[in-house]
Parts: structure tokens; sequence; C-alpha cells
């Protein structure tokens, strides 16, 4: 079993991922999906092997564009969404995914908190960790093949 804490647009809301600062050292995976790439330098510098930072629309500098993680035999795509125009629907982020050959595609970008199954890819978004009326991430289990993702309000 591999779990993941997956955060996204955190848009300088520090004291939110502080917050998250102890499922961080409890869990196998962490994962920022942009915009707020910078403020997880410090988490990347202490778990350096699990933690995976994606780079966002509003980031300049500092995270990946993209990347596969395989867990349990499954492969996740991780990205910020933007390039695939999830703001308009999921299916074009869906077909990346299959062509990378996963079966579920984590994003952010929309600020919305949302779980959904595009053409066989369970797409995921944990919402805006930044967001001021319902910031959310997402805590997601991955075990002997199958993904349970839950959207938690921070």
């Amino acid at each position: 079993m591999k779990t993941f804490v997956i955060l996204s647009d955190s848009h300088m809301r520090l004291g939110a991922i502080d917050k998250l600062f102890r499922l961080f050292g409890e869990n196998d995976y962490i994962i920022h999906l942009g915009d707020g790439s910078g403020e997880m330098r410090k988490i990347v510098n202490l778990f350096p092997r699990k933690t995976f930072v994606m780079k966002g629309n509003c980031d300049f500098s500092y995270g990946e564009e993209e990347r596969i993680i395989e867990a349990e035999g499954v492969r996740i795509f991780c990205c910020h969404g933007h390039r695939y125009g999830v703001k308009h629907g999921l299916e074009t982020l869906a077909a990346r995914a299959r062509e990378l050959e996963c079966t579920v595609a984590l994003y952010g970008h929309t600020h919305i908190a949302d779980v959904s199954t595009v053409d066989g890819v369970l797409c995921v978004n944990p919402g805006a960790l930044g967001d001021y009326a319902s910031p959310s991430y997402c805590y997601m289990i991955v075990h002997q093949g199958k993904v349970t993702p839950s959207l938690v309000p921070l």
C-alpha cells in the first residue's frame, strides 16, 4: 500500500502548507501540482525522495512540467493541467494520460476539487490549497492496483 498527499494551487498560502506538515512525514508521496511550487522547496529539502513538484502557469522557475509515478503497478500522470485545457474539459488530459499508459491523471489549475473518470482514466484534482473560502487537498491510497482518492477540506 502506498499513500499520497496531493496539493495544488497554494498561491503563497504558507500557513495552509504548514497545516499539512505532519502528514508529509507519514505518507509515501507528496505531490504539489503547481501554482505555488516555490513554496515547496523546504518540503523537498526535508523529503527529497518522495516529494514531486509540478510547475503551474503562475510558476516561472521551479518544478517539473510533467511526471509519471508508478506505485503498486499503477501509472500516475502528474501535471498542472493548464496545457491540457482542463478548465474546458478533461478529455485532452485523459488522452495524454492514456498516451503515456497511465490510468490516473492528477491535475490542478481549476481550483475545483474533483474526482472523475474520463475515457477510462481516473482524473483527480485536489482543489486549491490557497483558496480562501474552501481550501482542500487529496489523500490517495494505491493498493494492489486499486486507487482510492479522498478529497479533504482543510
